[in-house]
């Protein structure tokens, strides 16, 4: 019987909008690095002009998070911001029930 609460096992998305304080001229080759580490990561994803929505599970979406946190540390950020959007529903969600019909 289902208890209605989705699982860690779902397939969620979460969003994903880093905001390193560094220089100016570091911004984008800092961000580059957090979307390579998605693209590495093999989770599906979108980026767009204002954050990078993930689709997986909890554990391997938020892993992420933590380490594009540690990527823009290591890049010299004197600090880190970061917007994070979750989506989740029993059964789980995905990118392309959203935006499939737009692509």
């Amino acid at each position: 019987m289902s208890t209605g609460v989705s699982s860690v096992n779902d397939r969620i998305n979460v969003s994903l909008q880093i905001i390193p304080l560094v220089e100016e001229a570091s911004l984008y080759p800092v961000v580059d690095k957090v979307i390579d580490l998605i693209r590495k990561s093999g989770v599906p994803h979108v980026v767009g002009p204002m954050e990078t929505t993930m689709e997986g599970d909890w554990d391997t979406l938020f892993a992420i998070v933590k380490k594009a946190h540690e990527i823009c540390l290591a890049a010299g950020a004197r600090r880190v911001g970061a917007v994070i959007k979750t989506d989740c529903r029993p059964g789980g969600v995905t990118i392309e029930e959203k935006i499939g019909k737009y692509q």
